[in-house]
């Protein structure tokens, strides 16, 4: 099986089109898949005010992330990209021999793309366990990869019975940004591997510090696909960029994709003899990082219809027709 290559754009557009079109070149050049966007909407950011000051326990360990929703919702408002511009990324995709795909975060979002022609979608982390959210995207009848990072065991194998019948794929990922080598856990692709035989795995690491070697580890051990955070500017110049890969690590890494899977391990360990350090553990706890950034982006975006607000978890008549 065929190691699949996603180039997700995240935020490092910067809003603009010139830089969705050159990403779009330049991710098709180097080796890519995919090429993803993030169907954010600005205007579904949720106002939790516990999030505008923050909060602490008496000891001085955080208790809630300090995330002002004024400032956010302003850098996001910069952000935003039309559903012109989305179906147009889908038919630069297709020119360019690219598959197209798309992160929902809401379920007005997702109905929002539903007809525009994407080829995937993608599930975020943080909503591995929303599972109406879930349900929509399964009718749809699209591939879909799913990341469980910041999810707990329990709501995983249920996510997997919501999955079962659709081709899907499961992405192990460690929500920590950046991610260091020894907190991949990447063992934890083998016990997501019960649910279904594509298990991939999204890269958080830091490429200026850590190179490729967590994404390269990944395809050594079987990941069935690999997500990396891709930037044509420089990593100072985007919110994302530091945890992001250039065209040409994005080059390197579709060449050490494309080698047999015991080369792969073989280079790897001829390479960075310290690799296990990766492996970690099958199932864990999730650390006091990932708890926090789980509180704060599971429920970062809602549906709001009219003046009712609906997340992503939540059962809703207001979506009987997707």
């Amino acid at each position: 099986m065929k190691a699949i290559l996603i180039a997700e754009f995240c935020q490092n557009h910067n809003g603009r089109w010139d830089l969705v079109e050159r990403m779009v070149a330049e991710a098709a050049e180097a080796g890519a898949d995919y090429a993803k966007l993030q169907t954010i909407r600005s205007r579904e950011l949720s106002h939790r005010s516990r999030f505008d000051k923050g909060e602490w326990y008496p000891d001085g360990r955080i208790k809630t992330i300090k995330r002002p929703y004024a400032a956010e919702k302003e850098r996001l408002s910069n952000l935003d990209l039309s559903l012109e511009q989305e179906a147009r990324f889908i038919e630069l995709c297709r020119a360019c021999g690219l598959k197209s795909m798309t992160t929902v975060f809401t379920r007005s979002g997702l109905r929002d793309i539903s007809n525009l022609g994407y080829d995937a979608l993608k599930i975020a982390s943080y909503d591995c366990a929303s599972y109406p959210l879930l349900r929509d995207v399964k009718a749809l009848g699209k591939r879909l990869f799913v990341s469980t990072g910041a999810t707990f065991d329990e709501e995983i194998e249920r996510a997997a019975q919501i999955l079962d019948g659709a081709e899907y794929d499961f992405l192990h990922c460690v929500t920590i940004y950046p991610t260091p080598l020894e907190e991949m856990h990447l063992n934890r692709m083998q016990w997501l591997r019960q649910f279904t035989p594509r298990v991939g795995f999204s890269d958080h690491s830091k490429p200026s510090e850590t190179g490729l070697w967590a994404s390269k580890a990944a395809l050594a051990l079987g990941a069935s696909c690999v997500e990396r955070h891709f930037t044509v500017l420089p990593a100072s110049e985007t919110r994302d960029g530091p945890v992001s890969i250039t065209p040409a690590q994005l080059r390197e890494l579709r060449a050490f994709a494309e080698r047999p899977r015991e080369e792969r391990l073989a280079l790897l360990q001829r390479d960075f003899p310290e690799w296990e350090v990766m492996l970690g553990q099958a199932n864990r706890p999730l650390s006091e990082v990932e708890l926090l950034n789980r509180d704060y982006y599971r429920g970062r975006f809602v549906s709001k219809i009219g003046d009712q607000l609906v997340y992503n978890w939540e059962e809703s008549e207001l979506f009987s027709d997707l």
